[in-house]
């Protein structure tokens, strides 16, 4: 298959009506209508309209978008929102069992971890011996396994040319080329030169979900962060509170803000003369939300004024005392007169709903532009500094108003007015981005998120350079959830004559290595590796340019797997049970659960070459794989049902495939983790997402007799997402169990095959644990990843440490094995690998089980 770019998912009800818009092939000036476009492409009119609805596509845009592209629209037109989706999959493994999260759990965690350090960093200052044990047990120095306590070792594996979610950018007023941007997963990047290389500031800052950054007028030395993502996602990225740095480098936490109506930051604002910060916070679990303002110099006192979820508050850029602010899902903007002290209720002559994002006119002041998440998208503007809203017609070059937004303003939506020379010249960023100079009546899209050459899709921030003057300086930089892109000059960008809008785009992920990966795999034969990311597909990076990925299979990538025996074949994941396989080390792939394109629509084949499941939706948004260890043909997919093949390899055709088998029938509940024993593949094990595990002793059988083991012993197993089932290779009756929610008691062991069980989650902090990994030359060698960071141990569990701080403070989703370098997969940072072959000859530091 052809490799190619897919965007975020999108689909919501429906609001474009069919009218008249280019048809592929046509010149740009010929149109025809929604009927005769469906009727050439063999779609129906619902599809032609949801394509462009879901796809914010111009008429123009969609006239060129390439044919080998239209099958994955159209693939995607059979899904949900899937930004909602991934975020509810997230929320799942965060959750206890009643389905809360705690108040500020990232903080809380990183608190007992760092206790933890510094409670080992003390006995090691008091001289503790590592030799013989002659201290009581409670006192025993926890070993790391060969891992470096020094944070040292760790070697980045990229992506360095493939960027994630952005949300924030800050320039420096007076030096051109310094700016900070701020990833949700990754934490604070520098660049020093513009955007040609980025370095992050400080890996472990104690909270990476960087969502909003301010930089203080009259001190361009003191910058803020505002942590925690919450624009309409339902796992909204936990935070904590604001952090400030002095030097740009050095990151130190706000103690005011160590509570938990700070968890979620979505906006910081600060006066024009420094005096006062505003923040506008979303709402969580056990806040409503609000306004929040500080008028002491150390924000050591924060009052909240206005209650609600928030996600826009500004200053006015000269006056001191007026201040604007919107809501995130209650279609409400205010006004402040008074310092942000008091807000009164903007006017409009129409009902405003959803997420609000305003924009201060940088020429005129008095002039505000609000981006509404209403009807695919709307642009209203005040003359009166943020009072009173009248509607402009934003319209297209055919005639029709732009529907900028698409489908998801929630996620992705904002608005630019900085020019110092026209208060008329607008930018609006949805999923792709507009330009008005009539202030918001006619517009021209100016990117084409569907060509790797322009921006990627979804916008969340804009900045200006440091020395943009509107006439011959006009340089301008974008978030969005590919990275960070430029533009050099606002006027020309994407003035191509016909779409796609390429012109002027230039990609600056160089070394911003915040990739969001769910999962990876890879093959020591070959050196290849695969990471299904979010956003951003399954990518493949190879020794030979090992820090450059490439895309295997686009849209959101999922679980992988690699096939030991053959170094060409590897696995990847849509979502929801949505297989690929790749025979030629990941430069191309194709579905092998059962849809197939037959040059005019998806369809599915007949079974037993279909996971019913996946067709059905009936799988977690990111299903689990397992490639048997001991028999490469047979893969296994947990869904609703968990799905077999023993022919995974065969020759994929439309009718024809691998067949694929349920061997364990539903219990109403997804399975969420996977695992077959080594050298034996009778032997397997399942978790589910509320906590159960099942097991069987004849799972080659055509139908396997299923043990469920949760409460064996007296040990009642805890009731939520079961994240990883790791069997040992060295012994088959013990096993692992890992589990999500920011709790404790998420890592259990068996030594009997499950009939009885050991918490052995003492001394770790209380979050999620997404992987483990045991040492191959050495079971005893422990290695967990977890929301924040990797853990070790050298007695199976008895005792954990921190081991070298790293390799970041970000959640670790997958950690594998390459020979015996392990290999860490990242939600934010990308990958990384440490050597790890001496630490398998040591010898068990306490004796364990």
């Amino acid at each position: 298959m052809t490799k190619l770019y897919y965007p975020v998912i999108r689909r919501s009800p429906l609001w474009l009506t069919a009218t008249a818009f280019a048809f592929f092939g046509l010149n740009q000036s010929q149109a025809v209508t929604a009927s005769a476009l469906a009727q050439k492409l063999n779609l129906s009119i619902e599809q032609v309209t949801r394509i462009q609805s879901q796809n914010a596509l111009s008429p123009e845009s969609l006239n060129a978008l390439p044919p080998e592209k239209l099958p994955e629209l159209l693939r995607e037109l059979g899904h949900q929102d899937l930004p909602r989706e991934r975020a509810a999959f997230r929320l799942l493994q965060e959750v206890d069992e009643k389905h809360q999260i705690p108040p500020q759990p990232i903080l809380t965690a990183l608190k007992q971890l760092q206790e933890l350090r510094r409670q080992i960093k003390a006995l090691k200052v008091s001289g503790i011996p590592v030799g013989k044990v002659i201290v009581p047990k409670m006192m025993i120095l926890p070993f790391t396994a060969g891992l470096n306590p020094n944070h040292t070792g760790w070697s980045n594996l990229g992506p360095t040319n493939i960027g994630g979610r952005t949300r924030s950018i800050i320039v420096h007023p007076t030096k051109p080329g310094v700016m900070w941007v701020g990833s949700v997963g990754g934490g604070v990047w520098r660049t020093d030169d513009g955007g040609k290389n980025f370095i992050p500031v400080n890996d472990l800052m104690a909270n990476l979900a960087v969502s909003c950054m301010a930089i203080d007028p009259k001190n361009p030395n003191l910058i803020y962060a505002g942590t925690g993502e919450g624009f309409g996602n339902e796992d909204a990225l936990r935070g904590g509170g604001i952090f400030l740095t002095t030097d740009g480098t050095t990151w130190s936490q706000l103690a005011s803000t160590m509570k938990p109506e700070f968890s979620v930051i979505n906006r910081l604002s600060i006066s024009s003369d420094s005096k006062i910060m505003l923040i506008a916070v979303g709402r969580t679990d056990t806040s409503l939300g609000g306004i929040y303002r500080s008028a002491d110099a150390a924000r050591q006192t924060w009052v909240r004024q206005l209650s609600g979820d928030i996600c826009e508050v500004a200053f006015h850029p000269t006056l001191s005392l007026k201040a604007i602010a919107s809501g995130l899902s209650d279609g409400n903007a205010y006004y402040s007169d008074d310092a942000g002290q008091h807000w009164t209720s903007a006017k409009h002559p129409e009902t405003w709903s959803g997420r609000i994002e305003l924009a201060y006119a940088r020429k005129n002041p008095d002039v505000v532009y609000a981006s509404i998440d209403r009807n695919g998208g709307e642009i209203w503007r005040s003359s009166d500094g943020g009072k009173n809203y009248v509607k402009r017609s934003a319209v297209g070059s055919d005639g029709n108003v732009v529907r900028y937004l698409g489908e998801q303003g929630w996620y992705d939506n904002v608005v630019w007015a900085a020019d110092p020379t026209n208060e008329n010249k607008i930018i609006l960023g949805g999923i792709d981005l507009w330009k008005s100079t009539d202030g918001g009546d006619s517009f021209i899209d100016i990117s084409t998120w569907w060509d790797e050459r322009s921006a990627h899709a979804d916008q969340h921030v804009i900045a200006s350079s440091a020395d943009f003057d509107g006439v011959g300086k006009k340089a301008i930089y974008f978030g969005n959830d590919g990275g960070v892109y430029e533009t050099e000059d606002i006027d020309t960008v994407g003035n191509d004559p016909d779409p796609p809008r390429v012109a002027g785009w230039v990609r600056l992920d160089n070394t911003y290595g915040v990739t969001q990966f769910y999962s990876g795999a890879g093959n020591t034969s070959s050196g290849v590796i695969i990471g299904g990311a979010q956003d951003n597909g399954t990518l493949c990076s190879v020794p030979s340019q090992r820090l450059t990925w490439t895309t295997m299979f686009g849209g959101d990538g999922g679980y992988c797997a690699s096939d030991a025996s053959d170094p060409n074949t590897f696995y990847g994941e849509y979502v929801f049970g949505n297989i690929h396989r790749s025979m030629d080390q990941g430069q191309t792939a194709e579905f092998i659960s059962g849809q197939y394109w037959d040059g005019k629509q998806w369809s599915w084949k007949q079974i037993p070459y279909q996971i019913t499941d996946a067709q059905l939706q009936q799988c977690n948004f990111i299903a689990p794989i397992t490639i048997d260890p001991n028999n490469s043909n047979s893969v296994l997919v947990g869904c609703r049902s968990l799905w077999r093949t023993i022919d995974a390899k065969t020759p994929n055709t439309n009718a024809t495939g691998p067949k694929w088998t349920p061997i364990k029938n539903s219990t109403g509940v997804n399975i969420s983790a996977t695992a077959v024993a080594k050298g034996n593949s009778d032997l397997i094990w399942v978790g589910h997402n509320n906590g159960d595990v099942f097991m069987t002793m004849n799972g080659t059988a055509s139908a396997p007799t299923w043990v469920r083991i949760n409460d064996h012993g007296g040990s009642v197993l805890p009731s939520r997402f079961c994240t990883r089932v790791v069997i040992d290779p060295a012994d088959s009756k013990r096993v692992y169990l890992a589990f999500g929610g920011y709790t404790s008691s998420n890592v259990w062991k068996t030594t009997d095959s499950g009939q009885t069980w050991s918490n052995i989650s003492k001394g770790l902090p209380q979050a999620p644990v997404r992987s483990l990994a045991i040492h191959p030359d050495n079971p005893r060698f422990l290695y967990l990843g977890t929301e924040v960071g990797v853990f070790a141990s050298e007695d199976a569990g008895a005792s954990w440490s921190p081991t070298n701080e790293g390799p970041t403070n970000c959640s670790v989703e997958e950690l594998f094995w390459m020979n015996r370098t392990l290999v860490a997969a990242t939600h934010g940072r990308g990958f990384f690998q440490i050597d790890l072959t001496a630490a398998g000859g040591a010898s068990p530091a306490v004796p364990g089980g």
